[in-house]
């Protein structure tokens, strides 16, 4: 009986009903494109000439050069259907409605974030490269640098969620969270239980979660459930059963802000498996970081950002600023930039910052990534660090979440292999950390991932950081993490089946439309 209540349960889930949707209105326009092809030469001509079209204009945008290369591919291989495909549901970028929606709202809080010339400036007294960096997080993301603000490195998940209680328990004032997944479970029912307290005390509590990342994982309307605790709860661009680009743009984003002066962010979601509470891929190496003083503020305005997304609210921001006087209150920590990237700007600011990781390092840069699928410019990168006698290393998975996406990080490992790169899969398990280290010196925490969807189509976050207590520990805990893994060699890339190798390849070349 058990068996048929699950499937019963999975049958009339929403993602199963949505998904229905979505293939009957695929199936509609593939009928009616056939049916009118079939009787009518001229529609069937119209329609070639449109993806023909298609091909030549997608072709002369700026668009990353994988991404165009396989919708070409859709395109000429389906001549009738694939033109109309693509502009229905194709390009990589946000409708106009969407993009205004969100590029308004930063506009609104650019005057929030105002870079202090003379943190700047000591920092290029410091490192004159570091302080490039770190200018282009202010200029194009418009995320200032701070001092007074101490880091500390969490690593697994379990500590995370100890010191996320410990903190949220201290609260006076507000609490912010901001999740890609939320999961009924240990984890996301003891950080409720304290939301619920925090509430009856006087406590304001916002949560926000992705619609597509808490599809299988939450009840429908369960923001509902939230407001009727006290919580006031948003749902970020709910998922609806349409052929529409901005469903690919989610909140991929993980933060916590505690009355302004203590934030986190990080890859791990509010979820069993991050905490290792249950075994789903093995062992669930994951990381974060907590922040605590002045540089907590930007990722105060990417919560507010967020917040206010499709429902404007008239509130002052600057109510949400504590008044402390921060260099007494928190010590000096070298310098900390949490920074935000978003689809709607057309700037790929996460893939920005770990190339400059990458292409600035002097001696070494050490990389812990759940998928390796990186685009001409990330590769040349990182290729050319390593041919350059840097001692480039990356982490990944042993175990997989997705096969599919397994397949395609394996499937660049002899490329960079031969470059120079050293490749390690974390043995016990699956390793969701998004984490660089560089010349003990520079580093970033942060949920972007190396694949196209963070890098390109998600709402993402990260943690720059020159100096700070949190680089040596993403160092010290990379190197820890090696005595476990094992290094890939060119002879283990060389020793696939010849079936293993074409799937590789087919699902490289269609990577981008993962």
């Amino acid at each position: 009986m058990g068996f048929f209540k699950k499937l019963f349960k999975l049958i009339f889930s929403r993602m199963v009903l949505v998904g229905l949707l979505l293939v009957l209105q695929v199936a509609v326009i593939v009928v009616g494109i056939a049916f009118l092809s079939n009787y009518f030469v001229y529609f069937y001509a119209f329609f070639w000439l449109l993806s023909l079209g298609v091909v030549i204009w997608l072709n002369s945008q700026k668009y990353n050069p994988s991404f165009k290369l396989a919708w070409t591919i859709v395109i000429l291989l389906l001549p009738v259907f694939g033109g109309l495909f693509y502009i229905i549901c194709g390009t990589n970028r946000p409708t106009r409605k969407f993009a205004n929606q969100m590029n308004s709202i930063c506009r609104q809080t650019n005057s929030l974030m105002v870079q202090d010339p003379a943190i700047m400036d000591k920092l290029r007294e410091r490192d004159e490269s570091a302080a490039i960096q770190s200018r282009y997080i202010t200029n194009i993301a418009s995320f200032p640098v701070y001092e007074n603000t101490a880091t500390e490195y969490l690593s697994p998940g379990e500590k995370k969620f100890e010191r996320l209680k410990e903190e949220l328990e201290k609260a006076k004032h507000y609490i912010f969270l901001e999740y890609f997944i939320i999961e009924e479970g240990i984890m996301w029912d003891s950080v409720l239980e304290i939301l619920r307290r925090k509430v009856e005390e006087g406590v304001e509590v916002r949560v926000i979660y992705d619609d597509v990342g808490c599809l299988q994982t939450l009840p429908y309307r369960y923001d509902e459930k939230l407001r009727k605790m006290g919580i006031k709860a948003k749902v970020f661009n709910p998922f609806t059963p349409s052929l529409a680009i901005k469903m690919n743009n989610r909140d991929h984003r993980k933060i916590v802000v505690i009355d302004g002066h203590t934030g986190f962010t990080g890859g791990i979601n509010l979820a069993d498996e991050y905490i290792n509470a249950y075994e789903k891929h093995g062992h669930w190496k994951d990381a974060s970081i907590m922040l605590q003083g002045e540089a907590v503020w930007n990722l105060t305005v990417m919560f507010l950002q967020a917040w206010n997304f499709e429902k404007r609210e008239d509130e002052d921001f600057e109510q949400f600023k504590p008044r402390i006087h921060w260099e007494k209150e928190f010590p000096d920590d070298g310098f900390v930039q949490p920074y935000g990237d978003s689809p709607m700007d057309g700037e790929t600011v996460g893939e920005s910052v770990y190339m400059n990781l990458i292409s600035r390092a002097k001696h070494y840069v050490y990389i812990n990534t759940p998928y390796l699928i990186v685009d001409n410019e990330l590769y040349t990168t990182l290729s050319l660090a390593a041919k350059n006698g840097i001692d480039v290393r990356i982490v990944t998975p042993h175990i997989a979440d997705k096969w599919y996406v397994h397949i395609v990080t394996r499937a660049y490992y002899k490329q960079l292999i031969k470059a120079g790169v050293k490749i390690y899969e974390y043995t016990p398990g699956f390793i969701h950390s998004k984490t660089f280290v560089c010349d003990d010196h520079l580093g970033t925490v942060g949920t972007i991932n190396m694949d196209f969807r963070s890098l390109y189509m998600h709402f993402e976050c990260g943690v720059w950081m020159y100096d700070s207590s949190a680089v040596m520990q993403v160092k010290e805990d990379f190197l820890k993490t090696l005595e476990i893994c094992q290094p890939i060699s060119l002879e283990d890339c060389n020793k696939v089946s010849v079936i293993t190798r074409f799937l590789r390849g087919v699902l490289r070349l269609f990577a981008p439309l993962m």
